[in-house]
């Protein structure tokens, strides 16, 4: 799809769009809803619920509310200084979430405003799709599959989903079976008719057909939210007849792993649905690269603005899921997808004993800009990277490459000035909060077209790919007592990452429900789908680093008070989740 600048609704208008009648005021920026001619009609109807899909996937939405939630990532207040947020991300952590928590409130306005857009375009599109325009026919399927996505994340977030098809009907609220069936009627009204020549960045049969699956394989959950799942035979029979289909497709698992998350990944045969970016909007963004990584790191030489953030780690309990693994192997060596080695440390350089930023002023080595790539996966200890002068610039080589050294931790001072070092500890303590603590992720290559730290990324965000196909197929399969089945298609997974034939995975000589998810943890960690897993394997009241509480009614999430105030004219239309 090509880039289209989208329009932004007023905050205000968070779920009144699904409460009555009202109609939104909108700020137009960049290009008009409908366009103009038959090719606008359609591409200015589907671009605003494409647009601000982006904004659902953002670190301090939908993608931060997963992650943190979760026993993968932990946020705590940096040094007493960054990252406090009114204590959202804390609270997130400790499942003790309330109402009025602003991580839970904005995911829940870019979603309901997102799905508005894509009311708003089917609405459009009918008339053009009844009246035979085989393109308008076709965007219409990807809206109500857009809408089908996001009543899910909906359903995952809170057990709700809207049914709408219009803007002037109020929306009915549907849970359980109910949000299931009516899903799936969704989904079923396209799969067979929707083009499965979209491309990556826009809803196509294939995606359908994963959305499908996924919505079979977690139906138990949604059926039963707070109790223990029961996984029908039936709905695991779909999920594989879906998932079949695909793998029996034209998609191919990626040998080099981190190229899934590369800057050229529009590309990629591993992708089945993506968020399209190719670096020319300002919207298109980088959060999930410069999330997690050091706020003292360049990780772009050539954009001297670049950094990260100091935010997110990994926590100590997720980090150890691959050390139990691999026992005395380290995972860096044993598994390509934890790490992937990309600064090219000369060996006499490697030894940092003794050496400090009082002494270290020729410790160095020399590329050229364009070249220089930090590393992926989970860093951890010491990390390298160019470094600064005092007015800003970027220290050169006399033949003008840039210097690569030991990145200092600018936190640090006198006596105490230090490097940055990634220890595993991370907590919510003094010591455990300071700026350098918990290994990293850096799973997402920091785009060569993003200037900052932020904006103008090529890098499309995966929302969906092969992968995660399989291990949707190994659960089914498993669920239903298809061990060999199952340990089949993780050892595919497992070996297919063999790029680097060193640190290709080893095959595994069995599977239990326990390993399947380790292994999923392993394949799609910092893709906001840890949550999803947990709830569904019991493991969500388990403790993790920082988080104690086994309260089952937290594997939801309490309706935002906005949305609660806002339909307060409405009695019994909106009621709060249980345990809150």
């Amino acid at each position: 799809m090509k880039n289209i600048k989208y329009t932004k609704f007023s905050i205000f208008a968070f779920l009144l769009v699904f409460l009555s009648c009202t109609n939104l005021e909108e700020d137009v920026l960049d290009e008009s809803l409908t366009g103009t001619g038959q090719a606008e009609t359609v591409s200015g109807s589907i671009a605003p619920a494409y647009g601000l899909l982006r904004n659902v996937w953002l670190h301090t939405r939908n993608f931060g509310l997963q992650e943190i939630a979760s026993d993968e990532a932990i946020l705590p207040y940096r040094g007493g200084r960054d990252w406090f947020d009114g204590g959202k991300f804390i609270a997130i952590h400790q499942h003790l979430t309330t109402p009025g928590n602003a991580l839970v409130g904005d995911t829940g306005t870019d979603l309901t405003l997102t799905l508005s857009r894509a009311v708003a375009a089917e609405e459009r599109l009918k008339p053009e799709a009844v009246s035979g325009d085989a393109e308008a026919q076709n965007a219409l399927y990807e809206m109500i599959a857009m809408k089908a996505y996001l009543n899910m994340l909906i359903l995952d977030n809170w057990g709700i989903v809207f049914k709408k098809s219009n803007a002037a009907e109020r929306s009915e609220i549907l849970k359980g079976q109910n949000a299931i069936d009516y899903i799936e009627s969704e989904l079923l009204s396209i799969v067979n008719t929707i083009s499965n020549d979209n491309g990556p960045g826009r809803f196509s049969r294939d995606a359908v057909k994963a959305l499908m699956a996924r919505l079979y394989r977690n139906a138990a959950v949604y059926r039963d939210p707070y109790g223990t799942p029961d996984f029908k035979s039936e709905d695991m029979q779909k999920v594989i007849q879906y998932t079949n289909e695909i793998i029996a497709g034209s998609y191919s698992l990626s040998p080099e792993y981190f190229a899934l998350f590369n800057d050229d990944n529009n590309t990629n045969p591993e992708i089945i649905f993506s968020l399209d970016q190719r670096g020319v909007l300002q919207n298109e963004h980088s959060r999930w690269a410069y999330w997690s990584i050091s706020g003292d790191l360049v990780p772009r030489p050539e954009w001297p603005n670049s950094r990260g953030t100091d935010a997110a780690a990994l926590t100590p309990d997720f980090y150890q899921t691959w050390i139990d693994a691999y026992g005395e192997v380290d995972p860096a060596e044993a598994d390509a997808r934890f790490f992937q080695e990309n600064t090219i440390i000369p060996e006499n350089l490697k030894d940092l004993t003794g050496i400090t930023p009082d002494n270290d002023s020729e410790h160095y080595f020399c590329i050229d800009a364009q070249e220089f790539q930090i590393n992926r996966g989970i860093l951890r200890g010491k990390i390298w990277g160019p470094r600064k002068d005092a007015a800003g610039n970027i220290l050169k080589c006399p033949d003008g490459k840039v210097r690569i050294y030991p990145v200092i931790n600018a936190r640090t001072s006198g006596a105490n000035r230090a490097h940055v070092d990634h220890i595993e500890q991370v907590d919510f303590t003094d010591q455990g909060s300071l700026h350098h603590t918990g290994h990293r992720f850096s799973k997402y290559q920091f785009s060569k077209t993003s200037p900052d730290c932020c904006n103008y990324s090529s890098v499309d965000l995966v929302l969906i790919r092969l992968g995660e196909i399989y291990l949707m197929r190994a659960e089914a399969k498993l669920r239903n007592g298809d061990n060999a089945g199952a340990l089949a298609d993780i050892n595919t997974l497992r070996t297919s990452r063999n790029a680097r034939p060193a640190q290709t995975p080893a095959a595994l000589t069995s599977i239990n429900l326990d390993i399947l998810f380790r292994e999923s943890g392993f394949e799609l960690y910092w893709e906001g789908l840890r949550r999803n897993y947990q709830i569904r394997f019991g493991k969500y009241e388990d403790s993790w680093t920082g988080k104690t509480s086994s309260d089952v009614n937290k594997r939801l999430f309490p309706i935002p008070q906005k949305a609660i105030d806002g339909a307060s004219n409405l009695p019994g239309f909106l009621s709060q989740n249980q345990g809150y």
